[in-house]
């Protein structure tokens, strides 16, 4: 297949997304991200759950799975192993990461495996009418918490940086450019890459102007200052700092596998190396 165009990634399916929705943004960012590496389209799978976010995956043109809610990260980790070859990128709700899936962020992080997650952070659960997620800041009210939500939201940069990300990263959907950069940049990442992305929902939780008045850009630091920042945005206090967190060069789950190593090498899948129960017999041994 030919070098990735922006045009080749289009499907010519409906959109549904809400006008004028930040996920525009996105999928507009993350083509452009695509089309500038040097990878072919069947070099990629796409992973995505349920959601407005996880609906990329009838938007991009690229081979992959739809799961259940919260469940990208699972997915994501099997494919991989399945066949360490690919470019996998998760895409996920804030809702879906943060809550049901929150076990599995934590251990993606501890694990190392070589993939990119994105998590679209609004806020709230928008496609089912706007009710708080994990990082809703405190007296947000909608018709599922009428007194407001009373609990301090959880900060995911935080919590992936003690988790042991190896890329941790910040995007800010009106910032184009730098944002394409933060996603070539975790694709091109060896281990676990962790983008979380604040991108207002117009329609049930509207921060945009104060988005774009707090917003500043930072540059990538030790894990200490990387900490220090994370702990600036929290519950819509104080300013948000976006930008590359924490990179570091540590050994990816699969340079610890004698067996996907194998496979990188010689450029196979699980399927095309030899038959299930052999590679079971020798991943498990």
């Amino acid at each position: 297949m030919a070098k990735i165009t922006e045009k080749s990634l289009e499907t010519g399916n409906e959109n549904t997304w809400c006008a004028g929705c930040t996920n525009f943004f996105i999928k507009a960012i993350v083509k452009k991200a695509l089309s500038q590496l040097p990878y072919k389209q069947e070099e990629y799978c796409l992973v995505a759950d349920i959601g407005c976010s996880s609906k990329m995956y009838d938007y991009l043109n690229i081979s992959g799975i739809d799961g259940l809610h919260g469940r990208t990260l699972p997915l994501a980790f099997g494919v991989k192993l399945g066949n360490p070859n690919l470019k996998v990128i998760g895409f996920a709700g804030d809702g879906g990461t943060y809550a049901e899936g929150l076990d599995h962020f934590i251990h993606a992080c501890r694990a190392n495996s070589d993939f990119t997650l994105l998590v679209f952070n609004n806020e709230v659960f928008a496609l089912t009418v706007g009710q708080p997620t994990p990082t809703t800041e405190e007296g947000f009210k909608d018709k599922s918490t009428p007194d407001g939500v009373k609990e301090k939201p959880l900060n995911p940069i935080a919590l992936a940086l003690i988790s042991g990300a190896s890329f941790v990263a910040r995007m800010n959907v009106f910032d184009i450019e730098n944002s394409i950069e933060i996603i070539k940049q975790a694709i091109e990442h060896k281990g676990f890459s962790f983008i979380d992305i604040i991108q207002p929902c117009i329609k049930f939780h509207n921060i945009s102007d104060y988005v774009r008045k707090n917003a500043y850009k930072v540059n990538s630091g030790d894990f200490n200052s990387a900490l220090k920042l994370a702990e600036e945005h929290l519950g819509h206090s104080g300013k948000i700092p976006y930008g590359i967190f924490y990179q570091n060069s540590i050994e990816s789950f699969e340079d610890k596998r004698e067996i996907l190593k194998e496979l990188i090498k010689e450029k196979k899948s699980f399927a095309e190396k030899r038959e299930q129960k052999e590679v079971l017999k020798d991943f498990l041994a």
